[in-house]
């Protein structure tokens, strides 16, 4: 008895899997259309709509559209492991056909009874048939389902998106914001990863200085790159090693990172300390060159009103702009700690926060031309966002607790 050719029609020889693959591999090796189909064992009729594909109508006279086989050596990309593909589709019919239970061809192909379950309940035609090329044209009309992103069609919802995000909000942050304007409306709150889509997405309505206001300014995603540059090495150092082992859980206020930030051909820099248990952030002005004795008066200066209890010790990296830092730890009452080389996680509130600050201070610009008012006005705008690791509180207000209760 033949078997059935594509979705009913009858060949000859082995499974129609089977049949269906062979032909494929037959075609491109070169072999003629008719050759195929007198190997493989199938009517040429059949051979020849596996190749080319048919178009039909169905019960209700609507066109269906048969697609060919691949006759590719190189195999189509499946969409996604999760969904049934054309040739899991094939060997369900070829298996159904030959008396297997629902549970047998699930175990045969790997996948959970109720998946197979629900793909033949979906996929039989009138006749009770299972037709695999009718099931995988149906689901791939299921997977289309474009719709409107949410932003395009509430001008309210864009418009708080915009200006958040015009404020240097990161996405994460607007997210968190949108579930606090709108409660009790879910269909206005939108995940971080909606938001990141509706800026690199083109045909959203948000105005272009939102969309460019990334901190990494990109306008599509892209693989990131990591670059240590190293400044060079000091003698005479403390590890963070030797630090108290009280600092790296936060617990205690006072303890601080720094930093510099460097301009173009790093001939310019800016200061930057940041407290580790509110995330506070200090930026100090570096007039000229950034020698060690400027560094040392920056440090000082920028930490000299707070009281000892915030004054407690500094983190470093090993540049050599903190050459005189024993004389930095006289002035300001803090032991300064060195991180191990090439190992910036080890600051990582700082490096964060730099991150942060190039969106204001952009690589390869003359730092030299904000002044400390600019500055003040920067740290300002950072210490008054949210952020999530402070359970969405602002730097500044946890800053401030810590100075009262100091």
């Amino acid at each position: 008895m033949g078997e059935l050719g594509i979705d009913g029609e009858r060949g000859v020889g082995v499974a129609l899997f089977e049949q269906r693959e062979r032909f494929s591999r037959l075609i491109a090796r070169g072999v003629s259309n008719s050759e195929a189909c007198r190997l493989v064992g199938v009517n040429r009729r059949t051979g020849t709509r596996w190749r080319f594909g048919r178009t039909i109508l169905d019960a209700a006279g609507r066109a269906v559209q048969y697609p060919p086989v691949a006759t590719s050596k190189r195999p189509s990309k499946p969409l996604s492991s999760r969904y049934l593909s054309l040739d899991e589709r094939t060997a369900i019919a070829d298996l159904l056909r030959a008396g297997g239970t629902i549970r047998a061809i699930a175990a045969e192909l790997g996948r959970s009874p109720s998946t197979i379950s629900r793909e033949v309940r979906r996929n039989v035609d009138e006749r009770g048939r299972y037709l695999p090329h009718t099931a995988q044209r149906v689901s791939g009309a299921r997977l289309a389902r474009p719709r409107q992103r949410r932003l395009s069609g509430d001008t309210e919802l864009c418009d708080a998106v915009a200006q958040l995000l015009t404020k240097r909000w990161s996405p994460e942050q607007v997210a968190n914001e949108l579930r606090r304007r709108f409660p009790d409306q879910p269909e206005r709150q939108l995940c971080t990863e909606s938001v990141y889509q509706a800026i690199y997405d083109t045909t959203t309505p948000l105005t272009r200085p939102a969309k460019a206001a990334l901190r990494s300014r990109r306008r599509c995603r892209r693989p990131r790159a990591s670059l240590i540059t190293r400044r060079g090495r000091l003698t005479e150092i403390t590890s963070i090693r030797s630090r108290p082992a009280l600092v790296e859980d936060r617990a205690q206020p006072g303890h601080w990172e720094g930093d510099l930030i460097m301009g173009e051909a790093n001939r310019s820099a800016i200061g930057t300390l940041i407290e580790r248990q509110a995330r506070y952030l200090i930026l100090f002005h570096v007039p000229e060159a950034h020698t060690a004795e400027a560094i040392r008066d920056g440090i000082t200066s920028a930490v000299s009103e707070l009281p000892p209890a915030l004054r407690r010790t500094l983190t470093w990296d090993q540049g050599k702009e903190m050459a005189l830092h024993q004389q930095t730890s006289a002035q300001t009452g803090m032991p300064v700690y060195f991180c191990d080389a090439h190992a910036p996680w080890q600051r990582g509130s700082n490096e964060n926060v730099n991150g942060l600050l190039r969106q204001y201070f952009p690589k390869g610009t003359d730092l030299h031309a904000h002044s400390p008012d600019d500055l003040a006005a920067v740290a300002q705008e950072i210490n008054t966002r949210p952020r999530k690791t402070l359970a969405w509180a602002a730097p500044a207000d946890l800053f401030q607790q810590l100075l009262s209760t100091a």
